[in-house]
């Protein structure tokens, strides 16, 4: 396995539309997508800059994959999130380094893709996603 570029970086954030501000109004960015993800309990707006995307993350549920990141961090990077294109040959090789994914299997993401986020502890820290698909 081989990430092939920076799919995007995640940014948990309370209200897209506010923080729309910064990447479309300032920067002149414009949201390439806004979607809802309702088994994630998120919707989700990705601007581009350059190659790179970033992708603001907003809680549609109490119990979102960011809910718990805001409380106790507030807005910001969630994760970087790297492009492959074989994601499980991709957790098989993470699972034989001892890096520990999230979920056993690909897990649906946004724009069709097909997504696994490995432990932060396996990662420095930083919550890493694997992302197959859509670029």
């Amino acid at each position: 396995m081989r990430a092939d570029r920076i799919d995007h970086i995640g940014v948990a954030v309370r209200s897209i539309e506010e923080r729309l501000k910064v990447y479309r109004d300032l920067l002149k960015l414009d949201p390439v997508k806004i979607e809802e993800l309702p088994e994630r309990g998120l919707r989700v707006a990705f601007v581009s800059v350059g190659d790179t995307r970033i992708e603001l993350l907003e809680p549609i549920a109490e119990n979102s994959q960011v809910s718990k990141f805001l409380e106790t961090r507030g807005e910001g990077i969630h994760h970087m999130a790297f492009h492959v294109d074989d994601i499980e040959a991709a957790i098989k090789e993470a699972v034989e380094l001892e890096i520990v994914p999230l979920t056993k299997e690909a897990q649906p993401g946004a724009s069709g893709t097909r997504v696994v986020f490995l432990h932060p502890k396996s990662a420095g820290g930083v919550l890493i996603e694997l992302v197959e698909g859509f670029h």
